[in-house]
């Protein structure tokens, strides 16, 4: 009896020590992190105008991941990150995350220029942390995305750094619904118009300047062109959200008509918040779409 009592002991435990030795599995599995943060790329720099860098011990002329933060131009932070450095520097990566100086501290043209001048000083220093200078991939979420389409189509402000398209491989805009400026605009105010609701205090047109002519500018639709040396295109978004597929759908149109190489996933069953925060997650859809993306534009 008591031999048979402990047999279903050891039975009952089987199932959790397989989990335990699982889990302890998938932890030994991970590229150990070395992690940099708080690092200025202005002199004199805003608390806001640094980066947090994580790459794998030992790194050398690692690819490196640009990630921009969303929260509307006017909220974020570049700790707000999720899964994602472990999860790219387990794929050899270096991963880089900035934060920019915000709304209503700044207009928007000072947080694009922002976003250039810490591309140039990734670009200067990312060989310190292992980093290829000149394979890097820009991604972002949410105003995030605006961002990085923009600075990955509109080559003035990587040219006011000193710098070209060139070194950017590929660009990854998750969940944007701002490519195209003065169509959000109209979209959302005539929803709310038909609705007989009040236009928002601080809505699209006034974080873009309130101005019809800035709005056009700061669209990346706006300055799609060929022989501009603009990279591969991912554009992630939520597929039954009627905004940001309507935005995806536009920019993926422009680039194609200029014969640049873009793909679309449209990411099922999830929302604008759990789309950023799952991405890196292996049974993750978007994030398998990410990575091959990542190694297909890597090539060129």
């Amino acid at each position: 009896m008591k031999q048979f009592t402990t047999l279903l002991v050891l039975l009952s435990l089987a199932p959790l020590t397989s989990t335990l030795a699982q889990s302890q599995t998938s932890a030994s599995t991970q590229t150990k992190l070395n992690v940099k943060r708080d690092i200025p790329y202005a002199g004199p720099a805003d608390p806001r105008q640094k980066v947090d860098i994580y790459a794998p011990e030992g790194a050398r002329k690692l690819p490196v991941v640009f990630w921009i933060h969303g929260g509307g131009w006017q909220t974020g932070d570049r700790t707000n990150v999720q899964v994602k450095p472990q999860a790219f520097v387990d794929k050899g990566f270096v991963f880089v995350s900035t934060s920019y100086r915000l709304l209503t501290n700044v207009e928007m043209g000072t947080i694009f220029r922002d976003i250039a001048r810490s591309v140039r000083w990734v670009h200067e220093h990312i060989a310190e942390h292992g980093g290829d200078p000149n394979r890097i991939l820009v991604m972002g979420h949410s105003a995030g995305a605006q961002l990085a389409a923009l600075i990955c189509i509109d080559d003035r402000y990587l040219k006011a750094e000193g710098l070209s398209l060139a070194i950017i491989k590929g660009c990854v805009p998750v969940d944007g619904d701002t490519y195209d400026v003065p169509a959000i605009i109209e979209t959302a105010e005539t929803r709310l118009r038909v609705h007989g609701m009040p236009m928002p205090r601080f809505g699209h047109r006034v974080k873009f300047g309130n101005d019809p002519a800035k709005h056009r500018d700061y669209s990346a639709v706006t300055h799609v062109a060929k022989g501009k040396g603009i990279p591969p295109f991912l554009i992630l978004h939520v597929a039954d959200h009627p905004d940001v597929s309507a935005q995806a759908e536009r920019l993926e149109a422009v680039l194609k008509d200029a014969g640049i190489p873009v793909k679309r996933f449209a990411a099922k069953e999830t929302n604008h918040t759990r789309l950023n925060e799952n991405l890196g997650l292996p049974d993750d859809p978007p994030t398998q779409a990410l990575f091959e993306f990542a190694d297909e534009a890597l090539k060129n």
